[in-house]
């Protein structure tokens, strides 16, 4: 990690392994900012981005455990205004699109899999997460008559959209706001006192700046975004600050098959059935070759997806500013790897620190 930071790809890393439940690495390396005016240490809190997403999946699943919503329900079931969804049959030379109905409607299941249909964005793409200026109500109503691209459960398709409105779901169903159901019901049992979506002032000076890919650069502008002042959006998708040791409580909770510290959050069923592949036979099924979807998490199922020294069975998720977490329940493992780097060349130090960290755990 030392290298990493030597060679300009990060600013600094904040790195985390724990096996057996016991904590058998947990380091700091680099600078907070990309000034290099304050030194990265090991409670320093990162934005996640899509490390988020498992988050929501958990929060789904209680919801199913209560018999609030199935994971077969019809979305339009719980969100009304995704009915009369169409799918893109056929696209023109002339930027038109023939347009049909899907063979059957979008469910809860398609979209902890991203195999919906629906996009990766929605109309104003990635610029929405610049200005976050809708609630979540309102973000999800905006992307809820998006096209279809494809039948749905037939096709892999990334969708933060999809997630949003799962988040949507959650607060529907249970009456509350989406962060508040998350920190009640989940960050506050695990003792995540560093996890939230709208940054508190006395926070602000652990957040970790994101540097562009190329050394020296200025941070890139959540400026606003950094701390997201003004927001509306809670970003189901991505959008949680956290800390390596309360990501570890949320990884090993699930470890665990549900519980964490005498306390049950989620069924064993419910742990077994989000860690499996759901999306078998799907080319691609996930970003990375040899790992499909489970529901909300990416799960290494085939042998390249043991290349990085991750075993079958491993599952987790990465983030946009190259943040990871992996959760190995074959060598009884958590790794965290959070960093704050986004734009262009490799940040070589993420592969390294989960085949180094994969080789040190492997029994």
């Amino acid at each position: 990690m030392e290298e990493a930071v030597a060679r300009g790809g990060v600013c600094g890393a904040v790195t985390l392994v724990a096996q057996g439940g016991k904590v058998v690495h947990h380091e700091a390396v680099g600078a907070l900012d990309v000034p290099k005016s304050k030194p990265m240490a090991r409670d320093s809190i990162f934005q996640i981005m899509s490390m988020t997403k498992p988050v929501t999946g958990v929060a789904v699943m209680m919801l199913a455990e209560e018999g609030r919503l199935a994971l077969t329900d019809p979305v339009e079931k719980h969100l009304p205004e995704f009915r009369g969804l169409k799918v893109i049959s056929e696209r023109h030379a002339d930027g038109s699109l023939t347009l049909r109905s899907p063979s059957r409607v979008i469910t809860l299941r398609d979209l902890l899999t991203h195999t919906s249909g629906l996009p990766e964005y929605g109309p104003e793409g990635g610029a929405f997460y610049s200005k976050m200026d809708l609630t979540l109500a309102e973000a999800v109503l905006q992307w809820s008559q998006s096209n279809l691209l494809f039948e749905p459960g037939t096709k892999w398709q990334y969708s933060n959209p999809g997630i949003a409105a799962l988040g949507r779901i959650v607060e529907v169903t249970s009456g509350q706001k989406y962060e508040d159901f998350l920190a009640g019901r989940i960050f506050t049992p695990l003792g995540m006192t560093d996890s939230f979506f709208f940054p508190p002032a006395a926070k602000h000076a652990r957040i970790a700046d994101v540097m562009v890919g190329v050394p020296n650069a200025k941070p890139v502008g959540m400026g606003d975004r950094i701390l997201r002042k003004g927001a509306k959006y809670s970003m189901p998708e991505g959008g949680l600050y956290s800390t390596a040791t309360d990501l570890l409580a949320f990884y090993q909770m699930n470890l665990n098959r549900g519980t964490y510290n005498g306390k049950r959050l989620l069924a064993p069923a419910s742990v077994e059935v989000m860690t499996k592949w759901h999306n078998l036979g799907m080319t691609p099924a996930a970003h990375n070759t040899g790992q499909g979807y489970g529901l909300s998490w990416a799960v290494v199922k085939e042998p390249l997806g043991e290349l990085m020294l991750t075993p079958e069975g491993a599952y987790g998720h990465g983030g946009a500013f190259g943040t990871l977490g992996m959760v190995d329940p074959k060598n009884n493992a958590v790794m965290v790897y959070l960093i704050q780097r986004m734009g262009p060349g490799p940040d070589t130090g993420r592969n390294a620190f989960v085949e180094i960290a994969g080789a040190s755990v492997s029994s």
